[in-house]
């Protein structure tokens, strides 16, 4: 199975997308089909999904006559449709883009103008009774056309096809029924407010759509490519793992690399949300995204533009959006009912209570304001675009939400399980002392050489500074939470903790230092032990207060000695500290806990925590960690700061309340305004703010995490 996202265009309505979205997975050629309709794309997951899109084509244009679906791999955006790699021709293309925009946006807005102005004269025709009422009626029928024109037409097409719960044929029943019972004004009025409601709703939906990308989008479009003794400009996309770019004072990094020359400080926030700028040098490495505060440096590209940093958290968040949450699959899912439900109603409302009275007209007009409300477009949109807005300003924080199920779990999360090292202590540990001198030293560092644990850089620092010559071991196996074994001159090294040594029968002295110690033995004789020293980070104290004044239960699950873990929870005041661990026994405490306090997430960033961040409800990596950490998570933390926790937790608590405060103000204010209709108290008018005006306000409530500036905070 291959899964693919392609672009769609043509798709204005989170309704039709949701139908859409149902008819495609309904086909057996079809393992799974996700419409976002918040980035407009659809992820296909198929044995060959290339080869089902004209059939997928010909099914959308069933519901929306003009969709489409293009084949052709994640773009930039200034770049869409413009097939060269030259920079001007892109920009033209962008300035193209933009033009088209601007006059389609026109072409939306001058038949509403028009439309008004002739509403207008028309009501003030009647309402002053200049040349007779009749004369009205010719303005009303003239402004209704041409405001209502393009829905007539969309709904006779849909008529033909079935859909007869379609929003374009349910408005044009309500307004001609309007326009039946001599209702002129109201009929007008009501394709007015409708079409206004629809206006600001695409411009917001448009809007905020643009400004989430364009938050994540950091990718450049040109790079300065070092040519011989020239540079030149070149697409970004044309760069390869190799070359040699310049980025000047001002500039973004633009691909990941390292350093050849030059000395500045960047400034990471765009990618990790840290507030305070870092030192770069020769050989420091650097990720795109970043920016360049004040030397020009020379960097040497590591990874393509395709395969950097900017353009992974691009796909994360778009990928992000894919993954729906239960509450978007249930309104999905209400959706369908909601709309024949109302439909019904408005039927029986025009009908019974009218044989009863006899008052078709009061009856009829009640039954044509529940028309107007049918549609479910509010629920359908916001509740979407809160958790799309939402993973948008996490990724502000350098946080990045896996998916919307992410969020929604998140919410719920009642214990923060955490490892120690890297995770709650910088795992910038420095050898205090070496018992067996400088031997044990070298030894010990031969063996971790090819290790990427912060214990193992840090004794080979240790033994870079003291310039000592390191042997090259012949074999090497790394246990995760134990140590390594190696093999050095036909001799067995051991370096690791007491249970890797006690492994081959090797006892250590008692001791009762809190710091970790490194035992190194060969050929079954122990020789000594390294003494190493780690520090707790700043913000882990003030994150673990803010995770329990929240009432979320927080542990420490680590490998280490367990002197150490209890010296760093009494610090940081955590509610439970288990040690000595591996990575199965973290497991086993996991689901103790889970059992204790309910849905739990395990913070993480080594390769020994792969399978309890697998096992956990929500896995969170640190992005400085291992990639099969990061890989098996479900959030990473792009910084590694400890506050990077409550705050994510802070985003998807709000998140999810939005997104069901949005489905209850939208389902309160239809119920509410069908009630009052139903006594004489609302009109038509009402009934269009119940649908458009609330989709509208939903819209821009969903919004609130994107541009909230004390959103993440308490």
């Amino acid at each position: 199975m291959q899964q693919k996202t392609y672009p769609l265009s043509h798709l204005d309505c989170a309704n039709c997308a949701a139908k859409i979205e149902a008819k495609f997975n309904r086909l057996p050629e079809v393992e799974a089909a996700t419409i976002v309709f918040a980035t407009r794309q659809l992820v296909l997951t198929a044995e060959d999904p290339d080869a089902l899109l004209d059939k997928l084509t010909a099914i959308g244009r069933t519901v929306e006559s003009d969709f489409e679906i293009h084949n052709h791999a994640h773009h930039h955006e200034h770049h869409a449709g413009c097939p060269c790699h030259d920079h001007e021709c892109c920009h033209e293309h962008h300035h193209r883009h933009d033009h088209h925009h601007e006059h389609d946006e026109a072409e939306k807005l001058w038949p509403i103008l028009v439309g008004s102005v002739l509403f207008l004269a028309g009501v003030f025709l009647q309402r002053f009774r200049l040349w007779g009422i009749p004369a009205s009626i010719p303005l009303f029928v003239a402004s209704y056309l041409l405001l209502g024109s393009r829905i007539l037409i969309t709904a006779v097409k849909n008529l033909l096809r079935g859909h007869v719960f379609d929003e374009n044929f349910l408005m044009s029943i309500a307004t001609i029924g309007a326009f039946c019972i001599r209702e002129y004004p109201e009929a007008v009025g009501v394709m007015l407010f409708y079409r206004i409601g629809q206006y600001f709703e695409h411009r917001a939906i448009a809007r905020s759509r643009s400004q989430i990308m364009e938050a994540v989008d950091l990718r450049p479009e040109v790079v300065r490519l070092v040519s011989g003794d020239d540079v030149i400009t070149i697409a970004a996309a044309d760069a390869k793992p190799g070359d040699t770019v310049l980025v000047f004072p001002g500039d973004r990094i633009p691909l990941d690399g390292s350093v050849i020359r030059g000395e500045s400080r960047i400034d990471t926030a765009p990618i990790t949300g840290e507030p305070v700028p870092i030192s770069v040098r020769e050989g420091s490495a650097v990720i795109s995204g970043c920016i360049n505060l004040s030397g020009q440096l020379t960097v040497k590209v590591e990874k393509a533009l395709s395969d950097s940093m900017v353009t992974r958290i691009l796909h994360s968040v778009e990928n992000a959006a894919a993954g729906k949450p239960k509450i978007e699959r249930f309104i999905s899912r209400f959706a369908r009912y909601y709309t024949p439900a109302v439909v019904a109603a408005a039927a029986l409302v025009a009908v019974v209570p009218a044989l009863i009275t006899g008052n078709w007209n009061y009856w009829v007009y009640t039954a044509l304001s529940f028309l107007v409300m049918s549609c479910p477009c509010a629920l359908v949109l916001s509740v979407p675009l809160a958790y799309f807005s939402g993973i948008g300003a996490g990724s502000k924080q350098g946080i990045l939400f896996k998916s919307g199920l992410t969020l929604e779990a998140m919410s719920k999360i009642r214990a923060v399980v955490m490892d120690k090292t890297g995770t709650l202590t910088e795992g910038t540990f420095t050898v205090r002392h070496a018992e067996g001198g400088d031997e044990v030293l070298a030894l010990c560092a031969g063996c971790e050489q090819f290790s990427t644990h912060p214990i193992a850089v840090s004794i080979l620092a240790a033994a870079k500074e003291r310039s000592l010559t390191l042997p090259k071991p012949e074999q090497v196996q790394e246990f995760p939470g134990l140590g390594i074994r190696a093999s050095i001159g036909g001799e067995t090294v051991l370096c690791g903790n007491e249970a890797l040594l006690a492994q081959d029968g090797i006892k250590v002295p008692p001791h009762s230092d809190c710091a970790s110690l490194v035992w190194v033995a060969k050929n079954g004789q122990l020789l000594g032990h390294l003494l190493l020293g780690d520090t707790v980070k700043q913000t882990a104290k003030a994150s673990v207060t803010h995770l329990k004044r929240s009432g979320i239960a927080t542990a420490i699950l680590t490998g280490d000695a367990a002197a150490a873990a209890q010296a760093v929870g009494a610090q940081l005041e955590v509610d439970q500290v288990h040690a000595q661990l591996l990575p199965e026994q973290k497991l086993e405490v996991l689901q103790q806990l889970r059992t204790q306090y309910g849905p739990v997430m395990f913070v993480g960033d080594g390769i020994n925590d792969a399978p309890v961040l697998s096992g956990s409800d929500v896995g969170a990596a640190m992005g400085s960690g291992a990639d099969a950490a990061i890989e098996a998570a479900d959030v990473v933390f792009m910084t590694s700061n400890v506050s990077a926790i409550p705050t994510a937790l802070d985003i998807a608590a709000k998140t999810n309340r939005i997104a069901r405060r949005n489905v209850i103000f939208a389902l309160s204010v239809k119920l509410f305004v069908m009630i009052l209709g139903i006594f004489g108290y609302a009109s038509m008018g009402a009934a269009v703010f119940a649908d458009s005006g609330v989709a509208v306000l939903c819209v821009l409530y969903a919004l609130l995490p994107l541009y909230h500036k004390k959103f993440t905070k308490k």
